[in-house]
């Protein structure tokens, strides 16, 4: 609906263009022509009017015209050709700035047999003598494909391209690059070979910094022939290693990454060499860059994790900074603790314990239980100095602190059971992890009967499903050390448990261990009492050297950012770093640590090739039926175990089935789940798995076959 006398201002811009005299008055007609721009009416009627105004030598009012002409060409498409026409004759104009003007702007033009009428110029803006002009021209040659983008590609134009990557004019070059990765993106891109690397390398110092930036991520096309060429193409690379520019320092770090995969000694010395620009970009005065330059820190760590432990201090937290930022720089202390720093690096986190972010305060009181698994004694009087603030968040993560520490640090038991004697008031996020603590040093802990006894007490108003398991389970450990008083109280526990509990898992635990306790107390001893402390399990939680090749090949991209691997670490610590509610075990439960890996995805055609050559080596049925959570979700839970998902049917499908496959320790693992598998008796809920495996590792098919258990268990925990 056009507005409010619209047509009355439009009548009357019109009249002032067709006016000889306004026309007469340059400053007047521009003045005039700015307003048909920003009106913000339709203004198509005025089309051939604003036509003639490209008539002019001012450039300004040219480009004004080009814009309006842009704008309304495809609502006025018989007009639009004279419009082309005009601008075809501006191609030949004497000016290169005109000529530029006018082939940029009928590149803009979007209407439907476009590209019979810009070739010729564009082609001819290859060759002109200006370097304003081919670097339009060269533009538009990706505008033209895009254009109609099904067409076969024009070779003459490609090998124009080409032949413009030896342009003197740097910006041509790089915009050649642009156009032919768009013209050739369904054959690969444009091909990097020896002449045209060395070339782009030696021109390297004439382009802008983001143009350098683009050019090192082409250049990760091109791999040296030999260890000579190899050598000559890091030299040139060499300077740019310490650039002012951080994008070109981390664009040349993991050009540098990927052409010395084979030099471990080099990457070395490439990292060491841009921590200077890396530790720049931590203290960035954007927030985006600083985050990004701490996620690349964290990553660099993972391969080089002194490289970073004089600079410390850089990372320590800063009043305004926001909360993630924050956190990644507490992940980033807790791994540069060292003798030398340790009590200053301990000041620094116990101050973010008394923050007013309770997210932010937690996550320092777990930064210095981490630390507390190497400097015990500097930790705990920290952490017990903090159960004086009596806030309740800060007491909570306290004790689950705690839980961790006597876990992986049995020497700090007698300390933390010591402290634990005045939790007793605990936290309603903490009563498992206290719970379990009474559990495993009820001993130890003077008041743990007692303390027990508040929660059999108050078992009717409990909520929580995990808190009432983790209680059976402690109140039978604590009968077995100080029968006298926990008798009582375990009598009314079971009681409750088996009588009037309503939930079915609560219930069957109680009835588990009143059946055992009529086996006998050695009997309940054996199933129930395991290790209470394994300092051994540090070695899966602590981060371990890893080769510089498993993360070069996301370096400088958005990998690190996205936090994925950052979230399957903190899902291992979790799982290791959580003692079991109970220590029964499965005998038949033989699962084995493997690393599993992604790897360059399998086509459809490849796998089932395999997949029919290769025969079964392993089936088992896993015990869980298909999940009811959506198979996008399932799908996404495999991908953070590092398990590819190549196809599956519907969920109402029956018999279910999915294709799925991974990589484990040089080995290919292809593997089909079934639901409804008539060949297997007894599985028709069931899911079974059949695995295949290229060169065999049965180590490997086991622990795969474990964690695809896990998985599909955890999921349909979460769905009932």
């Amino acid at each position: 609906m056009p507005y409010f006398g619209s047509e009355e201002t439009v009548k009357e811009l019109k009249r002032a263009l067709s006016n000889p005299n306004v026309q007469a008055d340059r400053l007047r007609y521009k003045n005039y022509i700015s307003k048909v721009i920003r009106s913000g009416l339709d203004v198509s009627t005025l089309f051939m009017d604003m036509v003639k105004a490209s008539a002019t030598v001012d450039i300004v009012q040219k480009k004004l015209v080009y814009l309006y002409m842009c704008t309304y060409a495809s609502d006025k498409p018989d007009l639009a050709l004279l419009a082309i026409n005009t601008l075809r004759k501006y191609c030949a104009d004497p000016n290169p700035m005109v000529r530029g003007l006018a082939l940029s702007n009928m590149c803009n033009f979007r209407m439907p047999g476009m590209t019979e009428y810009i070739e010729q110029p564009i082609v001819a803006g290859l060759r002109d003598k200006a370097s304003y002009v081919r670097r339009v021209a060269v533009l538009g040659c990706a505008k033209m494909h895009s254009l109609q983008p099904n067409t076969e590609i024009d070779g003459i134009i490609v090998n124009e391209l080409y032949a413009l990557l030896r342009d003197p004019d740097p910006v041509v070059v790089v915009n050649c690059l642009r156009a032919l990765e768009e013209i050739l993106k369904d054959e690969g891109g444009v091909v990097i070979n020896k002449p045209i690397a060395h070339h782009l390398l030696n021109r390297m110092k004439d382009l802008d910094s983001w143009a350098q930036s683009e050019v090192l991520t082409f250049l990760l096309r091109y791999r040296p022939r030999s260890d000579d060429e190899l050598f000559d193409v890091l030299s040139l690379l060499d300077s740019f290693l310490q650039s002012t520019h951080a994008h070109v320092a981390v664009a040349t770090l993991r050009l540098f990454l990927h052409l010395a995969s084979a030099h471990p000694a080099v990457q070395a010395d490439a990292l060491l060499c841009t921590s200077a620009p890396l530790l720049a970009t931590c203290g960035a005065a954007s927030r985006e860059l600083r985050f990004a330059g701490l996620c690349h820190v964290q990553k660099v760590m993972r391969s080089q994790p002194g490289l970073f432990s004089t600079h410390y201090k850089r990372f320590f937290c800063g009043y305004s900074e926001p909360t993630y930022i924050k956190f990644h720089k507490m992940e980033i202390l807790v791994e540069l603790v060292n003798d030398e720093n340790v009590a200053l690096v301990l000041e620094e986190l116990s101050s973010y314990c008394t923050d007013v972010s309770p997210e932010l305060a937690q996550a320092a009181i777990a930064a210095i239980g981490r630390i507390a698994r190497t400097y015990s004694e500097k930790c705990l009087d920290i952490l017990t100095g903090l159960l004086a603030l009596k806030q309740d968040h800060i007491t909570s993560a306290v004790i689950q602190t705690f839980r961790d520490l006597v876990w992986f640090c049995p020497q700090s038991t007698a300390a933390v059971c010591q402290t634990v004697e005045v939790c007793v008031d605990s936290p309603q996020d903490s009563e498992q992890a206290l719970l379990w603590l009474l559990g495993e040093h009820g001993e130890k802990i003077s008041s743990a009967p007692y303390v027990m006894e508040g929660y059999v007490d108050g078992l009717k108003t409990e909520l929580s499903l995990a808190v009432k398991m983790e209680l059976l389970t402690t109140a039978v450990k604590m009968f077995l050390c100080r029968p006298a008083e926990t008798q009582d109280m375990l009598g009314r526990l079971l009681h409750y448990c088996i009588e009037e509990e309503s939930d079915v898992c609560v219930r069957d635990r109680a009835l588990l261990y009143y059946r055992l306790l009529q086996r006998g107390v050695e009997e309940t001893r054996k199933v129930v009492t395991g290790p209470k402390s394994d300092p051994s399990m540090s070695v899966l939680t602590e981060r371990q050297e890893e080769p510089i090749s498993q993360w070069a090949s996301t370096f400088n991209t958005l990998g690190p950012l996205s936090g994925h691997d950052l979230c399957l670490q903190t899902a291992v610590i979790s799982a290791a770093d959580q003692p079991s509610n109970s220590t029964e075990k499965d005998p038949n439960d033989t699962e084995e640590e493997i690393s599993l890996s992604l790897g360059p995805p399998l086509s459809h055609e490849t796998f089932e090739k395999m997949w029919l050559d290769l025969e079964i080596l392993h089936r088992q049925t896993l015990g869980s039926p298909l999940p009811r959570t959506a198979l996008d979700m399932l799908q996404a839970a495999l991908q953070l175990v590092k398990i590819q998902t190549l196809a599956f049917t519907p969920g109402d499908t029956v018999p279910w089935k999915a294709y799925i496959y991974t990589r484990s320790t040089g080995t290919l693992i292809l593997a089909e789940l079934l639901q409804g598998d008539p060949q297997a008796p007894g599985s028709d809920e069931s899911l079974v798995v059949s695995v295949k495996q290229q060169p065999v590792n049965q180590h490997a098919i086991r622990g795969f076959a474990s964690i695809l258990k896990s998985v599909l268990q955890t999921l349909n925990d979460d769905s009932s």
